[in-house]
């Protein structure tokens, strides 16, 4: 008998491969045969699941995580040269903690992987958008891209949940040409439109 064990996160408790790890046990010490293949949604382990699953490499960048302090987050570099990016690494649940202020929280530092990754050659970047302690919209990923927010006064800004609404304009200018050069992906396992029937 062969087993195949694919289990997700359980949050705040074990990874995926923990999971797998604790389960593939119990199953060998009974003599099954297993293969275990972690996976995940778009939130927590997406970039150890995608770089173990593909055989690609990890890179760790210092960023700034959902309340600006300094965090090292993980992204991941598939053989076919696409960038993963987990925005739980940079601007997720697991960082903020109890402390859980979305509305001031930003995704600046899921910004700076997508420029690392962009400026390192990625072409094609991935960015799982599972596990966010924010609700910016991605400003906070734009404006570390370049992208520069103003208010009716032509202050520029850094946007988060709590100040959106005074965004008047946005110029892309100044975005990042190696950002402006490659094909960004949002991997969401959610269909929640904003506006419509349905929003």
């Amino acid at each position: 008998m062969r087993a195949i064990l694919a289990f997700d996160s359980f949050k705040g408790s074990l990874s995926a491969a923990e999971a797998c790890s604790v389960v593939e046990g119990v199953f060998v010490a009974r003599g099954i045969s297993v293969v275990s293949v972690p996976v995940a949604d778009g939130g927590e382990g997406t970039v150890a699941a995608l770089v173990r699953g593909s055989g690609g490499v990890v890179r760790r960048d210092s960023v700034r995580g959902p309340y600006g302090v300094p965090t090292t987050a993980e992204r991941g570099l598939l053989p076919d040269g696409t960038a993963v990016v987990e925005l739980a690494q940079a601007a997720g649940l697991v960082l903020a903690g109890g402390d859980l202020r979305v509305a001031e929280a930003s995704t600046y530092g899921v910004g700076e992987q997508i420029l690392a990754a962009a400026r390192e050659g990625a072409r094609r970047i991935v960015v799982g958008l599972g596990g966010s302690a924010t609700n910016d919209g991605g400003c906070g990923a734009a404006a570390a891209c370049g992208v520069v927010f103003r208010d009716a006064a032509g202050e520029a800004f850094v946007p988060v949940g709590a100040s959106l609404r005074r965004v008047e304009s946005i110029d892309v200018s100044g975005l990042d040409p190696a950002v402006a050069g490659s094909e960004i992906v949002a991997m969401c396992d959610v269909d929640n439109p904003l506006t419509g029937p349905h929003g």
